[in-house]
């Protein structure tokens, strides 16, 4: 099995031929990959190359690291296999020497009047609920307090001036 070479410094042009043909020169090329951005679909700038023998690998390092393609200068090693990484999303932040705040975090645990479990919690749940009135309430006093009541399409006296 052949060594896979990593080419980095690619000019952004650059295709999978125009890397299989380059690679060609020094043996027989197994695959040619040039990554692709998913989001704006234009290369990365580097590229894998899989070579059919190990000695055609080396001479291609030693042939091609440095080498200028167009205006970049390339650099070819050999491939490393990739590392693990976490599933989704950032990687965890580094430790700082501890935690910045105590344990359980969150307003809960500054304000001691805050919490279900505690009284005081159901007693101004309770003053709430009571203050709340329903909107038929507010609707059958005309619109709250000393407000008048505006005539509509379904009252009696509204139709009588026609």
């Amino acid at each position: 099995m052949g060594k896979k070479l990593f080419v980095g410094g690619l000019p952004y042009e650059t295709n999978d031929a125009q890397l299989k043909e380059l690679f060609g020169a020094c043996g027989t090329v197994v695959s040619a990959k040039v990554i692709i951005d998913k989001a704006t679909n234009r290369s990365k700038g580097f590229g894998f190359v899989e070579m059919a023998a190990d000695e055609q690998a080396k001479a291609a390092i030693g042939k091609f690291n440095g080498f200028t393609m167009g205006t970049r200068r390339i650099m070819v090693n050999e491939a490393r296999p990739m590392e693990p990484r976490p599933a989704g999303g950032f990687a965890p932040r580094p430790s700082l020497g501890g935690d910045r705040r105590p344990a359980g975090g969150g307003f809960g645990d500054r304000n001691p009047n805050f919490g279900a479990d505690k009284p005081a919690f159901s007693e101004r749940r309770n003053r709430y609920d009571n203050k709340k009135k329903p909107r038929d309430e507010f609707d059958k006093k005309g619109g709250g307090k000393g407000g008048k009541k505006i005539k509509g399409r379904d009252d009696d006296d509204y139709n009588e001036g026609w």
